[in-house]
């Protein structure tokens, strides 16, 4: 029997979900069709650019992600907290970012006078919002809706993109979190899509490691032309492990990452009943395979946060109107 949504996620017993959700329809819409031949592949970027984007207006930070052939995976952190210090404005700005928002928030926005029981009506939508800002529930309908619009337009058909809602599972301990986790960033190896966690495209994992996430491209890739509306924003980094953190009062992933590297590796190489693959035992520790010195680790260890910053400059972002 199913339960309603708001007894799976419940952020009174933890903030930490994982998330699925699995495309319908026989073929692998997010892969190689295996009876058309057609390349899906480029889909799986649109999913990480959505993924990646959305972190940055929602008040909810990735973990981890996997984007397969049919399938996504993500682990997140609900930090309602995030939104406290946003004026109205701000939280309209994010909104609007995504949505076109009612006339009566046009208007606000553009500067026109307001009557004071119109004030108080947009005061009451901005609560509305800010609530929803920080909904998994609201994170997901803004990346699977535009997602199935995308690739309906390509296919040139209508008709349902994903199977069903997403599935969420509660992570009620640092456990559960670490496996979990480990678990999301060993799928492509899993599958045989990958043969060490440091090639395995389209992963938190790989984007931890060697962060190529271009910002401009992923919000020109997400435009849609019709009806363009401006957000200057910074790409919120995936959710840092504690060891990464300058400011000890921050809260991260709970482990240090050079203990997640050796434990992912680890996890890796053991051979699971049922899944073709794994990391081969010949090969190397995997922060040798990295070529990481004690010195390079220790400054990206400790400067996390700061070499991240440059890498990731203001820019004008435009979302669409989901």
């Amino acid at each position: 029997m199913t339960r309603p949504r708001k007894a799976l996620i419940s952020l009174t017993d933890t903030p930490y979900y994982h998330i699925t959700s699995r495309c319908v329809r026989r073929a692998y819409l997010c892969g190689v069709d295996r009876y058309s031949g057609q390349n899906y592949e480029h889909r799986r970027q649109w999913v990480v650019d959505r993924i990646r984007l959305l972190s940055s207006l929602f008040a909810i930070d990735v973990c981890a992600y996997a984007v397969m052939s049919n399938h996504y995976h993500l682990v997140l952190k609900v930090c309602p907290e995030q939104l406290d210090g946003l004026s109205e404005e701000a939280i309209m700005e994010r909104w609007c970012a995504m949505f076109k928002g009612p006339l009566l928030i046009q208007h606000y926005r553009a500067g026109e006078t307001l009557m004071p029981f119109e004030r108080s009506t947009v005061s009451d939508i901005v609560t509305v919002w800010r609530q929803k800002l920080a909904s998994i529930s609201w994170f997901m309908r803004c990346l699977n809706q535009p997602i199935a619009r995308q690739a309906n337009l390509e296919d040139k058909c209508t008709g349902k993109f994903w199977e069903s809602r997403f599935t969420s599972q509660a992570l009620k301990s640092n456990e559960a979190l670490l496996s979990c986790m480990a678990y999301v960033d060993l799928n492509p190896v899993r599958s045989g899509m990958a043969t060490r966690p440091e090639t395995s495209s389209h992963t938190s994992i790989r984007e931890r490691i060697r962060a190529e996430f271009k910002f401009d491209e992923a919000i020109e890739g997400q435009c849609n032309s019709r009806d363009l509306l401006d957000f200057r924003t910074s790409l919120k980094p995936l959710l840092p492990f504690e060891s990464n953190l300058i400011n000890e009062s921050q809260k991260g992933v709970p482990f240090g990452f050079q203990d997640y590297l050796t434990l992912l590796d680890w996890t890796g190489r053991m051979i699971r009943v049922g899944k073709r693959g794994y990391i081969d035992s010949a090969l190397p520790p995997i922060l040798t395979r990295l070529q990481i010195t004690a010195d390079q680790w220790h400054l990206n260890t400790t400067q996390f946060e700061a070499i991240h910053a440059k890498r990731f400059n203001r820019v004008t972002a435009t979302l669409d109107t989901g």
